[in-house]
């Protein structure tokens, strides 16, 4: 008997299914979150917290996410890429997932 198992990534912000989605943690008040968001959801999240951590103070180690695809991101990463897509003459939207196809020519670059 032959047995297929079907995995499905679902965001937790939007319950929309997503290949990309990766398990982020974060703390609050010294309780531990976490939550699977796909690159749009994260990238919410990441601008909502973005006043807060910047007048923040850091403690412990940071731990960069890792998506089930095995990539690593932030928005760091893609202010960065997308700043270097503009100047080598990538189209690139403001918001939003950044292509792979420009993910992977900045890490080429940057190599």
């Amino acid at each position: 008997m032959a047995q297929k198992i079907v995995t499905i990534y679902i965001d937790d912000l939007t319950g929309e299914e997503s290949s990309e989605a990766a398990t982020h943690m974060f703390s609050l008040d010294g309780i531990g979150y976490e939550i699977d968001l796909g690159p749009d959801s994260y990238d919410r999240l990441l601008e909502a917290l973005a006043p807060f951590t910047k007048a923040g103070r850091r403690s412990g180690r940071a731990r960069k996410p890792v998506s089930r695809t095995g990539r690593t991101g932030g928005l760091e990463d893609a202010a960065a890429i997308r700043a270097w897509a503009k100047d080598n003459g990538f189209s690139v939207n403001d918001r939003g997932r950044v292509s792979t196809d420009i993910r992977e020519a900045y890490a080429k670059a940057a190599k």
